[in-house]
């Protein structure tokens, strides 16, 4: 997991593999499926990953809770 800040963010990591995001948000940690790897390093290298989240990839990809 990697630290980001802004917003609700706290940390997100990513599963090549399985095109797995996880984002640990302040209301919980979330995993998004079918994520590019493009759309991670994007995110992940973002100068504002709180505004890259909610535009490229909280209403883009499916969600699960899962803490």
């Amino acid at each position: 997991m990697k630290k980001l800040s802004g917003g609700n963010l706290r940390a997100a990591g990513y599963d090549e593999r399985n095109r797995l995001l996880r984002v640990e948000l302040t209301s919980g940690t979330f995993e998004y499926s079918g994520v590019a790897l493009d759309t991670w390093r994007r995110f992940a290298g973002a100068s504002s990953p709180w505004s890259f989240f909610r535009d490229n990839i909280e209403e883009d990809y499916p969600a699960k809770r899962v803490r």
